[in-house]
């Protein structure tokens, strides 16, 4: 017919499909495979610096050290990128249920059969001294399901079943997760209110929980009274600059009195609902000069190495917080702190500089889809990445409370590298296709 053509396995190949294997090639979103090479390879050498000790020097790539070990999940991560790059980008979207479902099963064996390490039974022991933690792997999973799910509906105009799915796929994995007792875990879906509101979600649901969390710190600050005060006059101002929200006085009426509910029933959550661990989190965010050698030692300490790093930073591997083990799990949910104490104010703000520049990244990446389903997903993978960002950064100097969540591509651990390295480059390979979007 005029075409040439050639035979390759029992698969044709022509010069039509090689030009579209190198368009998609070419259309690989090569900025974001930078930054994320840059994070992981920045995260590892500080993973070294964190476990570094000057009285007996180990090898960076030795298996001893939390660092050799994360050698070998970075390896592993670059086989698990090539295999989501191959893969047919449509069977992201035809198999996100499945995926979804898979992972829940995985989350409820977990439950079942997973020994408790600190209280939390969410590691699956893989033999060889390996863990998997399912959790992680729930976060992609429900990218997928929730972005599928939203690409058959129009979230402005779905009707309340509708609504009742989406929350259900959204709020089933934190669940069972946090019958696992992995809390911090399971805050992290919050953070799918973001992708939905871009989908034409009513604000209104951002407005509630900013205001409830808003109302919960400050109870913890302020003195009831006060507080009470304050707000019924905040209300009345708001009355009388809008004097057409009196013919919603009884509503109005309603919502003081929520709010005087919530404010008095704050310490009877902490006090009786919250276990022992997690209300020692609370105490160390409002005052963790209370206890300084214990629930408050975490932070007490991360911002004294972070503090000390001053403008230029000790240096690398000279962070004597970090080398003195003052800071617990510096290599894991503390590893800002190496950054802080051994590259300074300077450091820090590369790092952090960075991490915004991946998610402006995602976000644009994210807009310049074809597909509803690709532009959620993308809005997943940046809401999630920017939540982790956000509490640990914030957690290590104080402005967060303490909830074991990793940094991103930075901090030591199989499972959370190879989640975001899979909520990453899913996005990648389905961008990489867009185009692909157009003749479908």
């Amino acid at each position: 017919m005029g075409v040439e053509q050639k035979v390759l396995g029992d698969r044709i190949v022509t010069p039509q499909s090689r030009r579209s294997s190198n368009r998609i090639l070419q259309n690989i979103d090569w900025v974001m495979i930078l930054l994320y090479g840059l994070l992981v390879a920045l995260g590892w050498m500080n993973i070294y610096a964190a476990v570094y000790s000057p009285d007996n020097v180990v090898n960076i790539m030795s298996f001893d050290i939390n660092s050799g070990k994360q050698l070998v999940w970075i390896g592993a991560s670059l086989v698990l990128i090539l295999i989501l790059l191959v893969v047919d980008y449509k069977v992201y979207e035809h198999l996100a249920y499945p995926i979804y479902g898979g992972i829940i099963l995985l989350l409820l064996v977990t439950l079942v059969i997973a020994k408790p390490i600190a209280g939390s039974r969410s590691w699956l022991d893989l033999g060889g001294g390996i863990r998997l933690q399912p959790a992680e792997l729930a976060k992609f999973a429900t990218a997928l399901a929730v972005s599928r799910f939203l690409a058959s509906v129009n979230l402005r105009h779905q009707n309340l079943k509708d609504q009742m799915r989406l929350a259900a796929l959204t709020l089933l994995p934190p669940m069972i997760i946090i019958l696992q007792n992995e809390t911090g875990s399971a805050l992290v879906f919050a953070a799918f209110v973001l992708a939905y509101f871009r989908e034409g979600m009513s604000p209104l649901i951002l407005i509630v929980g900013g205001t409830a969390a808003a109302i919960f710190i400050l109870t913890l600050l302020v003195p009831k009274l006060y507080l009470i005060i304050g707000i019924t006059v905040l209300m009345a101002l708001a009355t009388w600059l809008d004097y057409r929200l009196l013919r919603r006085f009884k509503m109005l009426i309603v919502l003081w009195l929520a709010v005087v509910g919530m404010v008095f029933s704050v310490d009877y959550f902490v006090n009786n609902v919250l276990q022992p661990h997690q209300q020692n989190r609370i105490k160390a965010l409002i005052n963790p000069e209370a206890d300084p050698l214990g629930f408050g030692w975490n932070v007490t300490q991360s911002k004294i190495a972070i503090g000390s790093g001053g403008f230029w930073g000790k240096g690398f591997l000279e962070g004597t917080q970090t080398k003195f083990d003052f800071v617990p799990e510096q290599s894991t949910d503390f590893i800002f702190c190496t950054i802080g104490e051994e590259h300074g104010w300077l450091g820090s703000t590369i790092l952090i500089g960075l991490f915004m520049l991946l998610l402006v990244r995602i976000v644009y990446v994210a807009e310049r889809q074809k597909s509803v389903f690709g532009r959620t997903y993308g809005y997943c993978v940046a809401s999630i990445i920017f939540f982790h960002f956000l509490v640990n950064v914030g957690m290590t100097i104080g402005l967060a409370p303490v909830v074991g969540i990793p940094l991103p591509f930075f901090s030591y651990g199989g499972s959370s590298l190879w989640s975001f390295t899979i909520l990453l480059f899913i996005l990648i390979a389905i961008d990489a296709n867009r185009n692909q979007e157009l003749v479908r």
